[in-house]
């Protein structure tokens, strides 16, 4: 049947050849009337230059291109009944995409004022890139789209997590070729050596070279299509050529090309549901399409080439309003479209354009894969507190708490097979992750040998050696509707900072829209942190992506640092259920000290933060002398020694300490909404008492979080402060000045009062930290009294 279906996709008859161009020549009208009118939008008069918006802004170079794709794809979606989304790397295609959702009604349907008539589209016209209105970009508030294209290389890695564990859906990823020379992109054509056909849905890319960037050429059109082809056979794909700008010709080439992939997808993926699969990797069909940049549009402007040059990368027709040669030009463009044959006299598409739409949520731009909170469900999450480790004094017992994480995700694994995976640049095991590994190998479509461990075609946990891999495939599972973990060291965030930065927009701008549905979290695991990289050094220091994420808006950003496994497993079944945030959790994988039984880890982490009066001196009674504040784990260890020393030696001495786990509480509440009341503020850091807050990345965040609180001055903040080598993690602390003894001379140096002895403690905080500078050079490992310390019974 399938191979009758081919065979039909691939010959157009005469009145599918007529209703293809017709959509087409309808989504580039729509597309040039986004650019450039704000009024007349049919056409009903000359056009004049009130007609035409103050500010022409917008991309018409890629649009005839994906127009052209979107057409025939809706044709294959109408004859197999074939899931689809649309992805478009080239994201300044903005208009065109608009264009086909209005055309297919849905546009309509969820903004009613954007009618299909002629006022509607006036309406459509006016609010492209345009004040109160829609960005230029293929965006949130765009029908069908989960992929932001305004920052480019991410158009793949978001398709590959789109389908899988989808075996039903294809994605069409369209690459731009300006895109093609992202890092992220270049990268990512690896989606296919972790691609199950027997489980997983399909990604179709499509690299659309048309020759120009915004002011050159770019790399892959003027290389020779040998070399071009011969690089994508070489990442495992089947080449399929398209090119000309020929009419119906394009038409036809096109339709048969799309045919043949589409029926080789379909072959690998029967082959591997029926059993006929040796578990080869498939070579997956890719299509190469040449068409001239701005094809359809003017070819010469003031005697200068544009179609096919990168000045029709943008606007070719830049001074309509002002230039009556331009604004003719700007008219025999748009009538060339022939509207009148597209559009009825109340300005609708007429039938054979309504024709070309598939049926309900066939249409790409209304698939609820494209609006994944349709079909998110909730995972069935085990019990939490049945992982964790029994805490009988706080302090005295270490563990690495990345491990229970790790056997709380195995079960989630078990229990959710369709619904939720892990994504990880080769560090599972590394993390102390790999309890995954005992209900799920690794994703691997390449070849398979013996040394290999926990390596096979059917596993699903996500391992790549590429930051902006596991992030982007973690995108398109969530967009999609599924749960996950991204985790990585905590250094190399950085190197998918911008994806994480550009998600957090996505799910701001969702919030307002309500059809779109809220979507799971993207729950990003940091570990291997910059305290304890003890081997790997400098390079592998920096706590950079908490300040990026803090510095997002507050409906979508979480930060929170457990600090041992009671509240790891906590804050975890918080993030997994929890909905259109981005989650980052950052604690270290390396054995460390475990503070509160469950129950008080639970208390813990639903207020973000409390005393703990095991910790410090302070009766209650009145203010302390000093608080001593903490966030993040090895500053957490720091900061309760601090408080033993000084409890041990000053003991008339008042100490506070005040563990922060959920970072946002610190702010104001009219700035977040897990910012505590002004009532717990005071409870917690008082109004007039010095604070001493060792804190686990870079100081000016606890600066920034605290700001607007009373006093905010007071407040004395010691982080990481890029101090870093290999070395010690006793002397991470020292450089970094945020060790135990330095937070001591600080508590001295900052309290209400100075009690006798003070002086002595800081000389003694003094030689210490001159004994630790010797000890650690001589024995390359830290002195026993704080290698080996834990809280005294």
């Amino acid at each position: 049947m399938e191979r009758g279906l081919v065979k039909t996709l691939a010959e157009l008859d005469d009145a599918e050849l007529a209703g293809l161009d017709a959509w087409w020549r309808a989504a580039n009208y729509l597309t040039i009337g986004q650019i450039y009118l704000r009024g007349n939008p049919l056409l009903r008069e000359p056009l004049r230059p009130e007609h035409i918006k103050p500010r022409l802004l917008g991309h018409w170079g890629t649009s005839p291109g994906l127009s052209l794709i979107y057409a025939h794809v809706s044709r294959l979606i109408r004859h197999t009944g074939q899931e689809a989304i649309y992805l478009a790397g080239p994201g300044h295609g903005g208009p065109a995409l608009v264009a086909a959702g209005y055309l297919e009604g849905t546009y309509s349907e969820i903004y009613p004022r954007v009618s299909q008539d002629e006022a509607g589209m006036l309406q459509l016209f006016r609010q492209f890139s345009s004040p109160g209105g829609i960005p230029s970009h293929v965006s949130v508030t765009t029908p069908g789209s989960i992929h932001e294209g305004g920052e480019l290389g991410y158009v793949l890695v978001h398709a590959f997590g789109a389908v899988l564990d989808n075996p039903d859906l294809l994605a069409v990823a369209v690459i731009g070729d300006g895109e093609a020379e992202t890092g992220p992109l270049e990268g990512s054509w690896k989606g296919i050596s972790f691609l199950n056909p027997a489980r997983d849905g399909a990604v179709l890319p499509i690299l659309h070279l048309n020759g120009a960037k915004i002011a050159g050429p770019t790399v892959l059109s003027r290389k020779p299509a040998e070399e071009v082809n011969g690089l994508l056979r070489g990442h495992g794909y089947e080449v399929i050529e398209v090119s000309g700008d020929d009419l119906p010709g394009m038409h036809v080439r096109f339709a048969a090309a799309l045919a043949r992939a589409w029926g080789r997808i379909r072959e690998i993926q029967d082959a591997a549901r029926n059993g006929r699969w040796d578990g080869t990797r498939p070579l997956w069909p890719l299509i190469v399409l040449r068409s001239p940049k701005g094809w359809t549009g003017p070819d010469e402007v003031d005697g200068v080439r544009v179609t096919g040059t990168w000045r029709s990368h943008q606007v070719p027709l830049s001074g309509v309003r002002d230039n009556a040669d331009h604004l003719a030009l700007l008219e025999r463009w748009l009538r060339s479209y022939r509207p009148e044959e597209l559009f009825d006299d109340a300005g609708a598409p007429v039938e054979v354009i309504r024709q070309q739409a598939p049926d309900g949520a066939l249409r790409m731009s209304a698939s609820p894969h494209a609006n994944g909170g349709i079909l998110t469900r909730d995972l069935d999450l085990p019990d939490f507190r049945t992982y964790a480790i029994e805490v009988k004094e706080p302090g005295t017992e270490r563990a690495e708490s990345t491990r229970k994480l790790g056997e709380l995700m195995r079960d989630i694994y078990a229990r959710n097979p369709r619904t939720f995976r892990l994504f990880c640049p080769d560090e599972t095991n590394s993390n102390r992750l790999g309890a995954v590994f005992e209900v799920s190998d690794r994703a691997f479509m390449e070849r398979v040998n013996d040394d290999d461990v926990a390596i096979g075609r059917d596993g699903r946990v996500m391992e790549v050696l590429s930051e902006h891999n596991c992030h982007g495939w973690l995108e398109g599972y969530n967009l999609t509707g599924r749960h996950g973990m991204f985790a990585t060291y905590e250094a190399f965030a950085m190197v998918s900072a911008s994806q994480t930065v550009q998600h957090g927009k996505w799910l701001q701008e969702a919030k307002p829209l309500p059809w779109r549905l809220p979507v799971p979290s993207l729950n990003v695991l940091l570990t291997s942190t910059a305290w304890r990289n003890d081997h790997n050094g400098f390079s592998h220091q920096g706590p950079g992506l908490l300040q990026v994420v803090l510095n997002q808006r507050g409906d979508v950003a979480r930060l929170y640092l457990p600090p041992d496994a009671n509240t790891l497993l906590s804050v975890a079944d918080h993030c997994f259920r929890s909905r259109s945030y981005i989650n980052l959790i950052v604690i270290d994988k390396q054995p460390q000290l475990q503070y509160l039984s469950i129950d008080e880890a639970v208390a813990h982490c639903t207020r973000g933060a409390g005393v703990w009066e095991w910790a410090g001196t302070d009766d209650g009674t009145s203010d302390p002398d000093i608080v001593l504040a903490c966030a993040g784990d090895v500053v957490t260890m720091e900061t309760v020694a601090a408080a033993q020393i000084l409890r041990e030696r000053l003991p008339g001495f008042k100490v506070r300490l005040v563990n922060v786990v959920d970072l946002m509480t610190l702010i104001r509440p009219k700035d977040h909404p897990h910012g505590m009341s002004e009532t717990l503020f005071t409870e917690l850091f008082t109004d007039t008492v010095d604070v001493v807050f060792a804190f686990h990345g870079y100081p000016g965040a606890i600066h920034q979080l605290v700001h607007g609180r009373p006093d905010a001055d007071r407040f004395r903040v010691r982080g990481f402060v890029e101090q870093g080598t290999t070395t010690t993690p006793f002397d991470m602390t020292v450089r970094n000045r945020t060790s135990r003894y330095h937070l001591v001379m600080d508590a001295l140096n900052n309290a209400r009062r100075l009690p006798r002895g003070a002086a002595e403690l800081m000389a003694w905080c003094e030689s210490q930290l001159q004994k630790h500078e010797g000890y650690v050079v001589e024995h390359l490992e830290d002195m026993p009294e704080v290698r080996d310390w834990v809280v005294p019974r």
